[in-house]
């Protein structure tokens, strides 16, 4: 992803990112006052600068989080395409990333929305999606902007 933002930005895109993670995490720290004001009980802190604005919200139930509700937190108008990272059981268009040498089994037989497959060895079984070399992130953006074309 890291290699791949800048060639999609430099296409003139604007791209917003989500990323799921398994673990917790803290934007924050304590000591800063937008810490301190959210521990005191706001239930969203937005911090704004002359460059930047995070809005910063404690989860209520501490389930699993939903990619719809992650997806309309983005201004979306502004945007030109929103990539994800991980809900790969969620349902929407998607390029799974396989290195054999991790030994992870493939997604793309039980999910019909894998669009393409990137990847840097062999695959090990059969199949007609097409195949993207993860090791050339200027195929993948020519890919995904062909992609997208084809949706407008």
């Amino acid at each position: 992803m890291k290699r791949l933002l800048p060639l999609l930005k430099g296409r003139g895109l604007r791209v917003g990112m989500v990323k799921h993670s398994h673990h917790e995490f803290e934007v924050d720290r304590p000591g800063k006052d937008s810490y301190e004001l959210r521990k005191a009980g706001a239930a969203e802190m937005l911090v704004v600068s002359p460059s930047r604005w995070a809005l910063i919200a404690d989860t209520e139930d501490g389930g699993d989080p939903d990619l719809q509700c992650a997806l309309d937190r983005f201004d979306q108008p502004r945007l030109d395409l929103i990539l994800v990272e991980g809900f790969r059981h969620e349902a929407f268009p998607k390029i799974e990333l396989h290195r054999p040498s991790l030994g992870k089994p493939l997604i793309f037989p039980d999910d019909a929305r894998v669009i393409a497959i990137a990847t840097d060895g062999e695959l090990g079984q059969p199949t007609d999606l097409p195949l993207l070399n993860i090791n050339d992130p200027q195929a993948i953006v020519r890919y995904i902007l062909k992609w997208k074309q084809k949706q407008n």
